[in-house]
């Protein structure tokens, strides 16, 4: 199998893979609802994120236009990216680990882009499949759904600490997806192991550019 066949295969694993659980979680989980997988420290926990990662949103509705577009920019070049860099003969390896940024990237778009007009609400009820009086928003209104939740560790802080002395203290507290681990895994293992490729076609970049 090509480099480039390769990429497009991991893609689509985790695009089928990310959004069949999206809609799962979306058309049988209310919002808020939670289930335990292992006991207390894996749950499915549904929420939903209008923003950026964490929850953060910013400008309004118009911030939430401009950050799906920016998303669908991003995915492009990483795509166009990906495709420059498999013709330049990297590792196999890093090939994966765009691939999974990419398709991440892409993952979170779809949510963004048209959950709002397929879906109903999903405030104290499951959410609807393509309900009859329209979906919860408008194209590039809608909102990603996040389920992942590992509360590994629940305590309390100590009464003398000068930071939330006596409040809970959760590790770790954020809910996120399939994407959202894909694109985490990609650029962590590129951080950790392939950094040098990078610095090794910059080298290359400079040695074409002073020879032409």
């Amino acid at each position: 199998m090509s480099k480039k066949h390769l990429a497009i295969l991991v893609i689509l694993i985790i695009l089928i893979a990310d959004q069949v659980l999206k809609i799962w979680v979306k058309t049988n989980f209310y919002l808020g609802e939670s289930r335990p997988v292992f006991d207390n420290w894996f749950i499915l926990h549904f929420v939903e994120n209008r923003g950026m990662a964490f929850g953060v949103e910013f400008a309004g509705r118009l911030g939430k236009v401009i950050l799906t577009l920016f998303r669908l920019v991003a995915a492009t070049a990483i795509f166009w990216y990906l495709l420059k860099l498999i013709k330049r003969g990297i590792p196999t390896g890093l090939v994966i680990c765009i691939a999974l940024i990419f398709a991440g990237a892409v993952g979170n778009i779809i949510d963004s882009a048209f959950y709002g007009m397929i879906f109903s609400d999903s405030y104290r009820r499951v959410a609807e499949f393509l309900p009859e009086g329209g979906g919860y928003e408008t194209f590039l209104h809608g909102s990603v759904v996040d389920m992942f939740y590992f509360p590994i560790i629940k305590t309390t802080w100590p009464d003398w600490s000068p930071i939330n002395a006596g409040e809970t203290f959760i590790f770790f507290r954020p809910v996120f997806n399939l994407a959202d681990s894909a694109i985490t895994v990609g650029i962590t293992t590129i951080l950790l192991f392939y950094r040098s490729v990078f610095d090794q076609l910059d080298k290359e970049k400079n040695k074409e550019s002073k020879t032409e």
